[in-house]
Formats: structure tokens, sequence, C-alpha cells
């Protein structure tokens, strides 16, 4: 059994509904924390509105390609479009870690390549697992980020 770390970000419907649909689909009983949700700043692609995203931790003995699957899935059930590169979505699933695994290839890299320079990935990772997050990270990330609250409050 190993850690994974996923981040999920909404900005298209109900924003709350895709997340807490997402967490269910992606962890199932394997889930063993979630982060706050923060309302973020998009970056890069388009102009578009703001996101919510969090952070999930699960405890898993699946594979990394396995956990991408799960991602993949769990966009298709809300209904995520892939029509514009870094566009709004309705759900967006990103595996971020997986235990110690170093992968480079076309279908998955891990560590994700671009997660140390995002705020709306580092802030809730931090929250999570605060010694996999460095404070020059936290300070250089892209992107204005506001806590909200947890998905439960947010009901």
């Amino acid at each position: 059994m190993r850690r994974a770390y996923f981040s999920l970000g909404s900005n298209l419907g109900d924003r709350r509904e895709h997340l807490a649909a997402g967490v269910d689909l992606v962890a199932g009983n394997e889930l063993h924390r979630v982060s706050s949700v923060y309302e973020t700043e998009p970056v890069g692609g388009v102009v578009q509105d703001p996101y919510w995203n969090l952070v999930i931790e699960v405890v898993t003995d699946a594979t990394a390609p396995e956990l991408l699957a799960r991602a993949h899935r769990a966009e298709e059930a809300r209904g995520r479009v892939r029509d514009v590169r870094w566009g709004p979505r309705t759900l967006d699933v990103d595996v971020l870690l997986v235990g110690d695994e170093r992968r480079d290839d076309p279908e998955l890299t891990l560590p994700h390549p671009r997660m140390h320079e995002r705020s709306f990935v580092l802030v809730p990772l931090h929250e999570l697992a605060p010694e996999l997050v460095t404070r020059e990270q936290l300070e250089d990330g892209a992107g204005a980020v506001s806590r909200l609250g947890t998905l439960e409050s947010l009901r």
C-alpha cells in the first residue's frame, strides 16, 4: 500500500457537486484525506471563470496507470469535454504523486511535471502533506488562491 495524491478542479456548472462526485469516483473506499476547497485563479489557457480546487490523498495498491484511468473515468462521468487545452471544465483530475514512483512516458509523468509551479496544487497539497511542499515553492507558485472551506461546509 502507498499514498497517492490527486488534484481536482472545476469551473463549470455546480463546482461543489463536481468536486464531491470526483472525490467519490477517484478515491472510492481508499480515501484517506481531503484538503479544503480553494477558489483559484486560472493559470494558462484561455480567459475563464475561477476554479474550485482541492487535493485528495488515497492509500492504495493500485498501479499508476490504474489511478490515471480512474481520473479519466471520473472526468468523463462528470461530462468533461476536451476541446480547448487548459480551458474551462466540469472536472479536471490530475495524478500528482504515487508513492515515490518516478515515471516519464507519453501517458503519465510522475511526479506531475507542473505541480510545483501552480498554487492551486501547492496550497491544498501543503495542507495535507506539508513535507512535500517547500515554503519557497508556496511563495513561487502561480495564481491567486483563497480558501473557501471544506466540501461539507460548502453544501
